[in-house]
């Protein structure tokens, strides 16, 4: 049987975290954002982030998980400070290499209503302030991504990309994160018992230590 590996598409703000917990809970071995100390036997990972782990085993051995065997779960991938802008749930040949040296991988986007999950991204940090514009993300050229609109716009061409190139596959799950239904639905497709569901890393006036999810 192909080793489970699962990879979440979502972008931030889109209730990762939520399901990273849910995954933790559940048994299975987190990555989320970056590597918190202890998680890993290889201390050279502490604190290092998944979204450029994933690319340093990409471009280094061809496989993006190959720098993190422990893990099984993957929930916050993309990375927008300290220098860094890599957004891996964007990238088709980074998917595809997953697919290729990861046959029992499952792929999950996290859907939020766009209105909500701009607003969200808006009030966190300063993530839809400055971050977002000015960065060039893809979807979001630089300077672009300061308004709703603008916002609104990135993350319903994000959810037509994953739909598009998964479509009709058996890998992928897209779930509303507002469907009471949805543990079930995640459960079904990974074949595994979620013992929780809630909401982890609310949005606040500041964040906690953490990613953007």
């Amino acid at each position: 049987m192909a080793e489970l590996k699962v990879v979440n598409l979502g972008l931030p703000k889109s209730g990762t975290t939520t399901l990273g917990e849910a995954l933790r809970r559940a048994g299975l071995r987190v990555a989320d954002w970056r590597i918190r100390a202890g998680q890993s036997a290889d201390n050279r990972l502490n604190r290092a982030f998944v979204g450029k782990l994933m690319y340093q085993g990409y471009f280094e051995t061809g496989d993006p998980l190959s720098l993190m065997p422990e893990f099984d779960a993957f929930t916050e991938i993309d990375i927008v400070r300290q220098g860094l802008n890599l957004w891996p749930q964007t990238d088709w040949g980074l998917i595809a290499a997953i697919r290729a040296h990861h046959p029992g991988a499952r792929f999950i986007l996290t859907h939020r209503d766009p209105a909500k999950l701009s607003d969200s991204m808006g009030r966190w940090s300063n993530l839809g302030k400055t971050r977002l514009p000015g960065n060039a993300i893809p979807g979001l050229p630089q300077g672009y991504g300061a308004t709703d609109a603008e916002r609104i716009r990135w993350i319903e061409g994000h959810y037509a990309f994953c739909r598009r190139v998964f479509e009709g596959a058996a890998d992928f799950l897209e779930y509303d994160v507002a469907d009471a239904e949805a543990p079930a639905r995640i459960g079904d497709f990974l074949g595994i018992a979620l013992p929780w569901w809630g909401v982890a890393n609310a949005n606040a006036n500041r964040p906690a230590e953490g990613g953007d999810c």
